[in-house]
């Protein structure tokens, strides 16, 4: 215990040390260095299928060709990058075994339905507010398309406000300090802009299976279909992002693209996940699943801690901006999280509670 306790003191030392190198803006500065746009030359482009849309049941034969096999056989601590890995002189043969019986055991999850997948997406108009906030409106009107699954839209008004955090240490003369809603237009620019949104997860219905190869203890069958349940949730997400450009939003109907393009992200567009290095913050998700109606039309629950069931989910935001972009947030200073709790309406301490593996000073310390 005594040595734990020496630990403790010299990683804390070794923290507040590397607190100290930090070049720190404080917000107001970080939001004067934000991402600019020239929003007079830019018209954002308008849905062409607004409002939401829900998949019930989607063909899991058409979600196979978006998989990324890499994160695969890093689930089995393989690293190497698909399909080189098969070759690899160290462990190419194991990792050749895995890959054909994963082959063999995802033609068998197709063709005998051994799960479903089920998904939502919404497309509503939206203005950045305060710098850093996005209002979501609802649409009017509804609309079906054929294949295009189960359409619901709204009322006009607000649906919600989503919040995001802002890049606070200092760049090159030449970086903006990023937030995601810089990708958005300013309300005081009178332009309607547009966002999307979307929750997908697959694995529904396969718990019986998973009971029966762990009762065979047949454990590397359970495992490899959890896996394969997880490709195919990020396949989905794949899928329904190119669906979105191409056929209902529609600002890139030619897009040409094959699946190391997608996987390399050469399209136009970004669909950041709360909790992921551009939004940090889960507490987003209860928003996202209040706009969309993700347990309602989907089944995907949230747990208390926000993480999602079925485990093999993705859930996140579509920006359509021509320079959207992935970015790390990075750490944050005390100033940034106290602005942000109040617009969330939290406490402080709360907010620190979530974004503690962000936090730029020691919250205990601070308090």
């Amino acid at each position: 215990m005594q040595k734990i306790r020496e630990e403790y003191v010299t990683v804390r030392e070794r923290h507040a040390a590397r607190q100290k190198k930090i070049d720190w803006l404080t917000i107001e500065q970080a939001r004067a260095n934000r991402f600019q746009t020239d929003w007079k030359k830019y018209t954002p482009p308008k849905p062409l299928q607004p409002g939401i849309h829900v998949f019930e049941d989607y063909p899991l034969d058409d979600l196979v060709p978006y998989i990324d096999w890499t994160p695969f056989f890093v689930a089995w601590e393989l690293a190497g990058k698909f399909p080189r890995i098969l070759k690899d002189k160290v462990i190419g043969q194991e990792a050749t075994k895995l890959y054909n019986d994963a082959q063999a055991m995802l033609k068998k999850i197709v063709a005998e339905k051994w799960f479903s997948a089920r998904g939502v997406i919404g497309l509503f108009p939206a203005n950045s507010i305060g710098h850093d906030d996005i209002e979501i409106y609802a649409v009017h009107g509804s609309t079906n398309a054929a294949g295009a699954g189960t359409h619901r839209s709204g009322h006009q008004g607000i649906l919600t406000i989503i919040h995001t955090l802002r890049q606070q240490t200092k760049k090159h003369e030449t970086q903006p300090n990023y937030a995601l809603a810089d990708f958005i237009a300013p309300k005081e620019t009178g332009i309607k802009d547009y966002i999307g949104a979307f929750a997908v997860a697959a694995g529904f219905g396969m718990e019986e299976r998973i009971r029966q190869f762990e009762k065979d203890h047949d454990d590397y069958s359970a495992i490899t279909l959890k896996a394969l349940a997880d490709r195919l949730a990020e396949a989905f997400a794949e899928r329904l992002h190119h669906r979105v450009r191409t056929e209902f939003w529609g600002y890139a109907k030619d897009e040409a693209l094959d699946n190391d393009a997608l996987i390399a992200e050469k399209y136009r567009g970004i669909r950041p996940a709360p909790g992921y290095p551009a939004c940090p913050d889960h507490t987003e998700k209860p928003l996202l699943w209040k706009l969309l109606d993700v347990e309602k039309n989907t089944g995907i629950t949230l747990t208390e801690s926000h993480a999602m069931y079925p485990t093999a989910a993705v859930s996140g935001f579509y920006y359509s901006h021509p320079d959207s972009r992935y970015f790390g947030v990075g750490m944050i200073n005390k100033d940034q999280v106290v602005d942000y709790a109040h617009r969330k309406g939290m406490e402080i301490h709360q907010m620190e509670r979530w974004l503690s593996p962000i936090l730029g000073y020691d919250a205990d310390d601070s308090n």
